[in-house]
């Protein structure tokens, strides 16, 4: 491993502190626990020197590494979020490093059955040499964003140490809650302060992402007509049974996760609960054409229909709310911005590759809350899951990049108008 980047140990006491977000929550954050990993980077930041470093109410982590140079130049943020996913559990992880990874199976020790191997994890053949950290086997490792993290906060102990490597000004952003979409919902863009961004939320070394899906959330509620199961012959309708009838009539060979890639957009069921009377079914609505999505209520309209009109008393509801559009949309105005990444791995020693996210980040938001924000590469993988790693080398390319990242902005004054 480098010695000159300490971000495997960051990132190690990092993950060991549960920050899991809680989608059923109503509070902000979602989930009290965050907030303390939130009051250790606050002290670190105020440790290592830097300025305006602030706690807000709502656990976001802000902090300034101030300009080294006299001319004008616009400012740039790097964020990442410290909560993990609810999807897996991320109580007590115990990181796990395997140094110089040979390429055979990885058997996490506390649960025998979660395996790391090539054939799954076809990443894992580029990555034979480099230092892996995982997790025991019964948890989530956390890299998802806790790399992202790590990486910002290496980086900006390597600035406060190198006052040689010129930039403009920096603005650190750490958020909450970005797993369960809220993660800039209180967020001050005032406060923030800043021009343009970078999430540090990617997965393979050397991408740039600067295009996410476009995202709603639907919600189907069903109404049937209530009557005692004895005497209910003519008479009732199973709320229950129209929102299991409508989900089994979505389509099954396309418009899923499971059966779409790339740009294919989808709708998935991400809950059903009720009872008798009422039923409702929660959705997500996904796909990279905005346009084109804004078409699937409709589908979703006509599928519940086709099921109410067969029972006489049955009726629905469909709400659909607005979660992150696609940041490509506010990108290709300042092209420059990922333009910029590309330039920095490239001087990093890397091969930049342009991806698109199968998903979104803090940034699809922030891009449209005037913050144009592509998303760079941490090496997380195989995320939301037991098996999710991070490779200490891919950690360390990132902050080289960011390093050659601030020093190209130097060189651009421009921009500012």
């Amino acid at each position: 491993m480098s010695t000159k980047y300490n971000v495997a140990e960051r990132f190690m006491r990092y993950v060991q502190i549960d920050t899991t977000a809680d989608p059923n929550s109503s509070t902000f954050p979602s989930s009290a626990k965050q907030r303390d990993l939130a009051l250790i980077l606050h002290a670190e930041l105020q440790k290592l020197g830097l300025q305006d470093v602030e706690i807000d109410e709502w656990s976001y982590v802000f902090a300034t590494i101030p300009s080294n140079v006299p001319q004008p130049l616009p400012t740039i943020c790097f964020c990442s979020h410290m909560d993990t996913a609810p999807d897996c559990s991320g109580t007590n992880v115990k990181p796990i490093l395997h140094q110089n990874y040979t390429g055979a199976p990885i058997t996490l020790p506390d649960d025998t059955n979660q395996v790391l191997r090539t054939e799954n994890h076809p990443y894992l053949l580029q990555k034979i040499g480099d230092d892996l950290i995982t997790a025991s086997g019964l948890t989530l490792l956390g890299a998802d964003d806790k790399a992202g993290v790590a990486i910002i906060m290496e980086l900006a102990a390597f600035l406060m140490a190198h006052p040689e490597v010129k930039h403009g000004p920096i603005r650190i952003l750490f958020t909450p809650d970005e797993e369960v979409g809220r993660g800039v919902e209180q967020l001050d863009m005032q406060k923030l302060n800043a021009d343009f961004g970078y999430t540090l939320d990617g997965g393979p070394l050397g991408d740039i992402e600067d295009e996410t899906f476009s995202a709603d959330a639907a919600t189907l509620v069903f109404h049937g007509v209530s009557a005692h199961p004895g005497y209910a012959k003519g008479k009732m309708v199973n709320a229950i049974k129209l929102a299991s009838e409508f989900v089994a009539a979505l389509p099954k060979e396309k418009w899923s996760p499971e059966t779409t890639k790339h740009r294919e957009g989808f709708v998935h069921p991400t809950s059903i609960e009720g009872g008798l009377e009422k039923a409702t079914v929660q959705l997500i609505l996904r796909d990279h054409d905005t346009q084109l999505m804004e078409t699937y209520p409709q589908i979703l309209e006509v599928l519940a229909q086709k099921v109410v009109a067969s029972y006489p008393g049955a009726r629905f509801e469909l709400s659909v709310q607005e979660q992150y559009r696609n940041m490509k949309e506010i990108l290709v105005g300042v092209p420059f911005v990922a333009d910029y990444a590309e330039e920095a791995m490239r001087k990093a020693g890397l091969n930049p590759k342009r991806s698109i996210i199968r998903g979104g980040t803090d940034g699809s938001r922030l891009s449209f809350m005037g913050l144009p924000c592509p998303n760079i590469f941490t090496g997380e993988m195989a995320i939301h899951s037991k098996l999710e790693y991070v490779s200490v080398q891919d950690m360390e390319k990132a902050i080289d990049t960011l390093v050659e990242l601030v020093q190209i902005w130097e060189k651009h004054p421009w921009t500012l108008a």
